[in-house]
């Protein structure tokens, strides 16, 4: 009676597999049973559910809801909406925990899913343990859960647009790259002032217009266009589940994650001075030593959504974010990764603000960086080459951190190394204050996966 998984699908932060290859109906069942016998070890009784606009979102919808309650489990549907939307209703409904079908930012034949329980992140250790439990699964013998049909996303617009107001309205350009927030986005804007263009905003989950990844230039290139054609004052992108954000400013430039951290903590640092403000192992060092500037607590976590968002709770500070683009506010907020409620958050600021995005960005200290760099690497392979990278730099006596991988600090700035959770790749980063500099850390990073045999594809 038991079920296996493609081991493939039992990620680091979600669960997520190719339908029709490494996921299938069959498999979203079983996870709503396993998560079922789960909750019911805690005491708990009811889920809610909510999907994306994948093409299979919600055929694997209907099976994860058939799982969940052929094990006693009440389930409430929210239907379709962003991830948001799913962890707000968590929050709202007071259910025991919560469960997304969603690809996220992967390409129309990926879907998976995000687990909540009990307003905590369901991650790690949980998820692989799902896969125990489904493999043990005996015969289903108890009365079925009940259904509920819930509306909430008229009650997320309202949530979303309260407590903002605008001393000035603004022209902002939106890409909702055919992804799950464009219902949400076509209601909200109405209740904004100011000039507001949507950009593919009809859900399709085949993406027709692009990617929908705002981490990657080329999928913000119409936003850029529109930003300077339409003289916008900004431009905001999603991804296809919407708890990262993309942003453009009125120049056509994009401003990363953790440049837009440093807009964001000044803010928040203002209404809580000393605070503490979590970002992620691949942040700019400029984000860190500018909130200490600012007077606050600035705290490296490792990379990862459902790592950022528990440490977050843990330390009670009111402002979390990755360069990725997943910001937390749980000042004012509640805690979680919620792309649309940071882009009002921004446009509040922004409303008030005697200078423009474009010149915050151009106030940031200068440095040089390279992009976050991905390549390929065996996941066999992965973590024992940054286990050799580390084990090299500790005998040379180099400065470092290994809170996740290796960051390695020099006189000219510092250099990333560390495999990803969620794929077979290693990824790098370095940053510098001058173009020589950066020349040098690349080539230091060049030297040390030479030595492990693995190839960078950059000039170093």
């Amino acid at each position: 009676m038991g079920h296996t998984f493609d081991p493939t699908i039992l990620r680091e932060y979600d669960i997520r597999g190719i339908v029709g290859k490494t996921l299938s109906p069959d498999d979203a069942c079983a996870i709503g049973e396993a998560f079922a016998v789960t909750l019911a070890q805690t005491g708990g009784q009811t889920v809610a559910v909510g999907f994306d606009g994948r093409l299979t979102s919600t055929q694997l919808e209907a099976a994860l809801v058939d799982g969940l309650t052929r094990r006693g489990i009440d389930v409430v549907r929210i239907g379709l909406g962003p991830t948001p939307m799913l962890y707000f209703a968590s929050v709202m409904f007071d259910v025991d925990g919560a469960i997304m079908v969603t690809g996220s930012h992967n390409p129309p034949e990926y879907n998976g899913f995000k687990i909540v329980l009990d307003n905590k992140p369901f991650y790690g250790a949980a998820i692989r343990q799902l896969g125990e439990t489904a493999a043990t699964l005996g015969a289903a013998d108890g009365p079925r859960g009940r259904i509920e049909h819930r509306a909430i996303l008229e009650d997320y617009v309202a949530r979303l647009a309260r407590d903002t107001e605008f001393a000035r309205p603004l022209s902002v350009a939106w890409d909702i790259a055919n992804g799950a927030t464009g219902e949400v986005m076509q209601r909200l804007v109405t209740r904004l002032p100011g000039e507001h263009i949507l950009l593919n905003a009809t859900i399709d989950g085949r993406f027709p217009a692009h990617h929908p990844d705002p981490t990657v230039p080329e999928n913000l290139v119409e936003l850029q266009r529109t930003v300077i054609a339409r003289n916008c004052d900004l431009g905001i992108a999603f991804d296809g589940d919407g708890d990262r954000i993309g942003i453009v400013d009125a120049q056509g430039r994009i401003m990363w994650g953790d440049q837009l951290m440093v807009v964001l903590s000044r803010d928040v640092l203002r209404r809580h001075p000393g605070a503490a403000i979590i970002a992620d192992v691949k942040a700019s060092q400029v984000l860190f030593d500018e909130v200490a500037r600012m007077g606050g607590s600035p705290i490296m976590a490792p990379t990862g959504h459902s790592l950022i968002k528990a440490l977050l709770a843990k330390t009670g500070a009111p402002l979390a974010g990755e360069m990725s683009g997943h910001i937390f506010f749980a000042d004012g907020y509640y805690g979680y990764d919620d792309a649309i409620y940071v882009a009002v958050r921004l446009l509040e600021i922004l409303g008030r603000s005697q200078e423009t995005l474009a010149e915050m960005a151009d106030r940031l200290p200068r440095v040089f960086n390279t992009p976050e760099l991905r390549f390929p690497c065996d996941d066999a392979r992965k973590f024992t080459v940054v286990d050799e990278v580390r084990h090299r730099l500790r005998l040379a006596g180099a400065e470092m951190s290994d809170l996740d991988g290796v960051r390695v600090k020099t006189s000219d700035g510092w250099w990333l190394l560390r495999a990803s959770n969620t794929q077979d790749v290693l990824v790098a980063r370095a940053e510098a204050a001058t173009e020589g500099g950066l020349k040098r850390l690349k080539q230091c990073l060049a030297e040390q996966l030479t030595e492990s045999g693995v190839p960078l594809p950059i000039p170093a």
